[in-house]
């Protein structure tokens, strides 16, 4: 399986691209056995979904770049430093779930470790940056929205993150919180999710004016699948729901974005 897809606009294009690095749930055989038992078709905290509440953005003149592989083969969200394997919000390898929950029966070898970082991480990255760099030079300018979901740590229903003002100004964040507030949704900034490897290290690039946006599961997943160990389901009502309140929300932001 190919590692990322990349759907580009079908209407004119804008200086916008989305970032899914944690919806794929792919986990190549060599690594799934690797993990205990009941880890083999469970994963949490995978961000279920995305790809597909998401899936109405190039139609709106936006390029989505959706990593295919799980989080578990490796963190695309995490800097390669040491510890390369362990912590959940840390490690580029992780060796166990958000709940400490150890998902490996034999930890993997330094070199599985380095092979997995070459195989898995630096391609993505390299193919993010080179799309950030495309619209740099045909726009001049660049906003990434990194999109993520989240269960746990705080209740609000959505989370924008840009490490405190660091990466992105006040103009495009006050956009996305109003769009998001003027449907129904509960928006809070910088409020335990500031912004992960991808929003500070890309941020950085000039030019570029980087945001994450944590949606929590409850706002487009059945709040009854949630807790259940096996991945909740997006044919439901919910899902449906919560898809067109988005496509309304993103229609606004682009509308809005392209007078910032």
């Amino acid at each position: 399986m190919q590692l990322f897809n990349i759907s580009q606009p079908t209407v004119k294009a804008l200086p916008i691209v989305a970032n899914i690095p944690h919806s794929g749930l792919f986990v190549p055989e060599d690594i799934a056995a690797q993990f205990t038992s009941e880890h083999l078709n469970y994963l949490p905290h995978s961000d279920w979904h995305l790809d597909k509440l998401y899936d109405f953005l190039p139609s709106l003149g936006i390029t989505v770049l959706q990593a295919t592989h799980n989080r578990y083969v490796v963190d695309l969200n995490r800097q390669v430093k040491e510890p390369l394997f362990g912590s959940f919000w840390s490690s580029v390898i992780l060796g166990n779930t958000a709940f400490n929950q150890n998902i490996y029966q034999y930890k993997p070898s330094e070199k599985q470790i380095e092979e997995r970082i070459e195989k898995y991480y630096l391609p993505y990255h390299h193919q993010l940056k080179s799309l950030l760099q495309q619209k740099i030079a045909e726009f001049g300018k660049v906003y990434l929205l990194d999109l993520h979901s989240f269960r746990g740590l705080i209740n609000d229903d959505v989370c924008l993150g840009n490490v405190n003002n660091q990466t992105c100004s006040e103009k495009l964040i006050s956009t996305v919180d109003k769009c998001f507030s003027s449907q129904g949704l509960q928006v809070v900034r910088n409020k335990t999710f500031v912004g992960g490897y991808i929003t500070r290290h890309y941020g950085e690039m000039p030019n570029v004016e980087s945001l994450q946006i944590e949606v929590r599961y409850h706002v487009y997943l059945q709040e009854n699948q949630i807790d259940k160990p096996e991945p909740p389901s997006y044919e439901v009502i919910e899902f449906e729901a919560a898809k067109n309140k988005f496509k309304d929300i993103f229609e606004m932001i682009v509308s809005k974005t392209a007078y910032l």
